[in-house]
Parts: C-alpha cells; structure tokens; sequence
C-alpha cells in the first residue's frame, strides 16, 4: 500500500484547500510573521490527500521525497529489527512528518511511516519545499525552526530514556496527548516510550488508581 492515498478531485480541492488549509497557515503563522501573499504562495505547494487506516505514507528502501504535514489521524515512524517492530515516533494533527535525512541528503530511507487511523495529510514534494527555501525568506525560517525542534525532540527522548521511568514517560505522554491512547494500539505506543505493552497496561491501571 506504498502511497496508496485516495487524491481528492479537482473541482473539490480547490474549494477544500481555501477550507482546510487553515491549519496549516495557522501552524506557519504561529512560528513566523509573515504576509499574507508569502503565507498563500507557500501553502499552494501542498496537496490534499486523504488516507486510509494501514495505508503507507512511505516505505523503507527507497528515497524520501515529499514531506506531510498532518491535518488530522495519526502515523507512525518505525523500523524492524530482528522480526520486531520498533516505534520511533507516533504523530498526530498539527505535526510535520518525513524521513528527515532521507529527505535532505536523498539517502536510503530507513523508517517506515504508516497510518494508524484514516487520516487527512496536506503533503509538499521535495523540490517544492528546497525551491520555497530559495524564494520565500519566512519559508526558510520556518524550515529552520522545524529541523531544531527534530532536534529537540531527538534530545528529549534520548534523555527521557536515560533518565526517566517508564512512568514518568507514560505520566508526559498522557500529558501531552492523552487521546493518543484512543487511537493507537498500546503495543505501538509501549514501543515508542520503551517499554512492554503489558507494563504499559499495568500502569496505566495503577495511574488510574492513583487518581480515583
């Protein structure tokens, strides 16, 4: 099911776009000043794709050329080591998704992303994106400021491994986005924080008993 989306037609996306994009420009807008013109020549770089629960956004092996940024559902991003799924990270509504490096320096992808639910995705193609950063200044800032919050959130999951219990991952998880877990399978999302999904269904009873 490699990019097996359902593309909307044209006489609606035009229509959706004016509609649904708003999150997108709002997501932009919430990180740079910018102009309207500058903000509307950047968002009619995204396509509208509608996807299925299971289908692929993009597969290992290959190379990564577009970036999505998710209008609503969720994905995950992971790899299989040893006959065993790893989740690297589990994203929802309002979040940027891609094979960073893959993306970038045209390398072999190495992750899977997936879709966990049916989902809306507003999706740029590589060349879109590298030609923005030549000639909308703001585009480029905000590209800046996605890729330092990569960052941040590889530090911060590096260090919450280190440093954390399996507890306190799940406690910041629950905090941070707690309908995840009516959504996702626990398995994917015990994988994600490192943990068993039978530890991560015996906490969550002692958390809910702690709270009662």
């Amino acid at each position: 099911m490699y990019f097996e989306s359902r593309r909307i037609p044209v006489k609606l996306r035009d229509a959706k776009k004016r509609f649904k994009l708003k999150s997108l420009k709002n997501c932009i807008s919430s990180y740079v000043k910018i102009g309207s013109s500058s903000l509307e020549k950047i968002v009619s770089n995204f396509e509208i794709r509608t996807y299925a629960k299971g289908d692929y956004f993009l597969k290992a092996g290959g190379k990564c050329r577009e970036m999505a940024f998710i209008e609503s559902g969720y994905l995950r991003m992971y790899d299989i080591a040893d006959g065993k799924e790893i989740s690297l990270w589990i994203a929802g509504a309002g979040k940027f998704i891609t094979s960073l490096s893959s993306f970038v320096f045209q390398t072999k992808n190495n992750w899977n992303i997936q879709c966990l639910t049916n989902g809306t995705l507003y999706v740029i193609p590589r060349a879109a994106h590298f030609n923005l950063c030549e000639e909308e200044r703001k585009w480029l800032e905000f590209d800046n400021l996605l890729l330092a919050n990569s960052f941040r959130l590889l530090e911060k999951s590096m260090f919450e491994q280190l440093h954390t219990t399996a507890q306190q991952r799940l406690d910041a998880l629950m905090e941070e986005d707690p309908a995840i877990f009516n959504h996702v399978p626990l398995q994917h999302i015990a994988s994600m924080i490192g943990i068993a999904p039978e530890s991560l269904s015996r906490l969550r009873r002692n958390r809910s008993k702690l709270s009662s």
